[in-house]
């Protein structure tokens, strides 16, 4: 279905943001050469386009240029330090030309179809995420956002947050500063608005130079080429689509029951809502694909937050990427058994307790670790169900749908949100081909039923 631009505008802080220049830390230079973190809000709007762009659209521009004023950061780009010495670095002049671009749209799309949860082409969502701007002179924006109406219908909100700048805490941060603002323009009180961002990124030590060295590394892999991808299937790739699963409390305290029963004994698992979710997809994934059943082993890769956990900690608000990557690795004919759901999550439970030795421990491996596992197509995990999607409210109450569409460029990706009713429990996103969406949606059906 057509979407039609209306207009694009470019949005400022207001007031006028400083600006300056930021190093990158260790946390941020894996992500460089990566791409943007996107996602959609949906939300009920039954007026037609005249009343959204008298009424609502006033409101969102103004509170996105307030909440641009403390996270400026996002106004500039990324560029190489201008000292030659191979390195990058944020910056932002805050001054005039400097601002975020908002595309405004119009969907003629089906609204209740998309922000539903049964499969859907992915492609019609990318018409609601807007691209980041480019540049010619080696330096690329971070940040853009797109307002979609569908007239009485709906609106959709997407926002795309160039990795290298932040990680998941810090960009719904930055969405719920805008939503507050939002609610702020129309008469709520400022406590509606999150406390501001942490800028400094002096709170990220770096005595190993990890940050150089793994640059470097990046520099050698461009040089030599990145490792081949795996075996593509012969003839035109297949439409892919995405949807969403929900395991509801009930279901997740059952996992949980079923996982510590099941335990060998050896000591505590550690046995989240997270563990447990992560180990379901996992299993309905392995058994999705039919080239799985010829491998030995199965790979699973996800982040984990390191604010907290840092000595000394950092703050929650801290503004940029504070993640290292946990690695699992379990036999795959244990994965696609009849327990195979218990073994996925002691083992992601025992890598989880493992950080507790030192959760920089071996960081200077991370980035080959990762790319070694390429060519093992790993399920890797985005979001979380700690981050409150569901609680972005721009004045229209919780979103009906909250997808983030960025998961289709990595396979093997899954969704981690907290679902939207208090019962809901968590919410798992896929994009996979038809095909095997299908065969996911079997072995997830049926594996509630054996609970």
């Amino acid at each position: 279905m057509a979407t039609t631009v209306l207009d694009k505008l470019t949005v400022a802080a207001s007031p006028p943001a400083a600006g300056g220049v930021l190093p990158l830390t260790f946390f941020d230079v894996p992500w460089l050469f990566t791409g943007p973190v996107e996602r959609v809000f949906f939300y009920p709007y039954p007026h037609p386009v005249e009343h959204f762009t008298a009424k609502l659209l006033p409101s969102l521009v103004s509170s996105l240029s307030a909440a641009l004023h403390g996270f400026y950061p996002l106004l500039g780009r990324v560029r190489p330090c201008p000292d030659g010495g191979g390195g990058y670095e944020f910056c932002s002049t805050g001054g005039d030309g400097c601002g975020v671009e908002l595309t405004v749209a119009e969907s003629a799309d089906d609204f209740e179809e998309l922000s539903g949860g049964g499969p859907r082409d992915v492609g019609r969502l990318y018409a609601l995420v807007p691209q980041l701007p480019r540049t010619e002179d080696g330096s690329f924006a971070l940040a853009a956002a797109q307002v979609t109406v569908f007239a009485g219908r709906g609106i959709a909100v997407g926002v795309s947050i160039h990795h290298v700048a932040c990680d998941d805490s810090s960009y719904m941060h930055f969405v719920k500063t805008w939503a507050g603002q939002c609610r702020v323009a129309a008469g709520e009180d400022a406590a509606a608005v999150p406390p501001p961002p942490f800028l400094d990124r002096g709170v990220v030590a770096d005595p190993e130079g990890l940050a150089a060295r793994t640059l470097d590394e990046m520099r050698q892999l461009a040089a030599n080429g990145p490792p081949p991808p795996p075996p593509s299937p012969p003839g035109p790739p297949p439409k892919l689509v995405i949807a969403s699963f929900t395991l509801t409390r009930g279901c997740i305290d059952k996992l949980k029951q079923r996982v510590v029963a099941m335990g060998d004994g050896g000591g505590r698992v550690h046995c989240s809502a997270f563990t447990v979710a992560c180990a379901f997809a996992w299993a309905c994934l392995a058994r999705a694909d039919g080239s799985c059943a010829g491998k030995k082993r199965a790979h699973l890769l996800f982040s984990v937050e390191c604010r907290r956990r840092l000595a000394p900690p950092i703050p929650q608000e801290y503004l940029g990427n504070c993640l290292r990557p946990c690695f699992v690795e379990v036999d795959m004919g244990d994965l696609l058994g009849a327990d195979g759901v218990v073994t996925a999550a002691a083992a992601i439970g025992a890598a989880i307790k493992g950080l507790d030795d030192g959760v920089l421990n071996g960081a200077d491996g991370w980035f080959h670790k990762i790319l070694s596992l390429v060519p093992e197509r790993p399920m890797s995990v985005g979001g979380s169900p700690r981050y409150g999607a569901y609680d972005t409210d721009f004045g229209l109450g919780r979103p009906a749908k909250v997808e983030l569409v960025s998961i289709d460029k990595t396979p093997g990706t899954v969704s981690l949100a907290e679902g939207r009713d208090a019962q809901a429990g968590i919410e798992i996103g896929v994009v996979l081909p038809e095909a095997e969406m299908e065969q996911f949606s079997s072995s997830f059906s049926d594996g509630l039923k054996q609970l």
